[in-house]
């Protein structure tokens, strides 16, 4: 096992490796509930990770996370007239998919 990243919070880093299995990397979340200890504990030893079953698959994963973190920001107007921000390819008022 090996240490890929450490997650802001619980909520990313469930994301980040629900994604890295996706796309066939065997991730596990380590730290899952150290953050009740925040305060006897420095924070940022409390602070989810994301670990990789397998190291011969790091620089495959670290590549993969870093396009997670940085998902193209995008800006359109739906069919619909919904302004649609940000990462989001579908329209959260009709649920039209961003076209091509």
């Amino acid at each position: 096992m090996r240490r890929l990243a450490q997650a802001p919070n619980l909520a990313i880093a469930t994301l980040w490796a629900h994604a890295l299995r996706e796309d066939g990397i065997g991730a596990t979340v380590q730290r899952e509930y150290l953050g009740a200890a925040a305060g006897q504990l420095p924070p940022d030893q409390c602070l989810p990770e994301i670990w990789i079953d397998d190291a011969t698959q790091l620089e495959t994963a670290e590549r993969l996370l870093h396009e997670l973190k940085n998902r193209p920001q995008r800006r359109w107007m739906c069919e619909c007239g919904e302004l649609v921000e940000g990462g989001f390819e579908q329209c959260w008022h009709c649920g039209r998919m961003m076209p091509a």
